[in-house]
């Protein structure tokens, strides 16, 4: 029966503005993935696949995990997240609400934005919804139909589109998911009957301590 567990990276550049100064962690995000590689160790938990998207957050995570313990890394860019930073440029263009500085701002306008990306509202934009939602269906499909089980290192928003598909969520409930999403958190699919299971959600072991309760990060 094949299962895979989705794991999203570390705390990344949370001061970025745009894509490429976002795309790297942060100290406390490498502490996370260290954290997570040791649970993980430790509860003598077994992989026979690995798979990471291309994002510099993505392989910095995998390798302070040091998830090639359980075999080669296979790259895959089917599993990088949506162009956030585009999305809200376009978003502010077309609608002239600014791309927000805080995390609040960034809270009360994602559903915003991705409701009108997913109803192919927004010109000029890095990736459509139609092109994203589909690369996601498929790695999820390829990975799913493989043997034993996989680690899959990636984003929130790639993660919650999944939920999205699995749980049937509509554009508010997408959104709150991806603001809902721990960086380090655990996500288990099971296949069953032919459908993938939604088994877990959002789970930090490595982080449920006293002494680790303020490493627990949303953004």
């Amino acid at each position: 029966m094949s299962q895979m567990i989705l794991v999203r990276h570390g705390q990344a550049n949370t001061g970025a503005r745009d894509e490429k100064s976002y795309d790297r962690l942060s100290e406390l995000g490498h502490q996370q993935a260290s954290w997570l590689g040791d649970y993980l160790s430790e509860t003598d938990q077994h992989f026979t696949r690995v798979f990471c998207g291309s994002m510099q957050r993505h392989q910095e995570t995998a390798a302070s995990m040091g998830a090639k313990r359980y075999g080669a890394i296979q790259i895959d860019e089917r599993l990088n997240e949506f162009p956030y930073f585009s999305l809200a440029q376009a978003y502010e263009r077309q609608v002239g609400e600014p791309v927000p500085t805080t995390r609040e701002g960034f809270a009360k306008q994602l559903e915003k934005v991705l409701a009108a990306w997913s109803r192919d509202e927004l010109e000029d934009v890095a990736e459509p919804f139609s092109s994203f939602e589909t690369r996601v269906l498929s790695v999820v499909e390829d990975i799913a139909a493989g043997d034993g089980p996989a680690l899959v290192v990636t984003s929130g928003g790639l993660i919650s589109t999944v939920l999205r598909g699995t749980l049937a969520l509509n554009d508010e409930a997408w959104a709150q998911m991806c603001l809902a999403i721990h960086n380090t958190s655990l996500h288990h699919w099971q296949s069953f009957m032919g459908r993938q299971m939604l088994t877990q959600f959002n789970a930090t072991p490595h982080l449920d301590t006293a002494a680790r309760r303020t490493a627990l990060t949303h953004l």
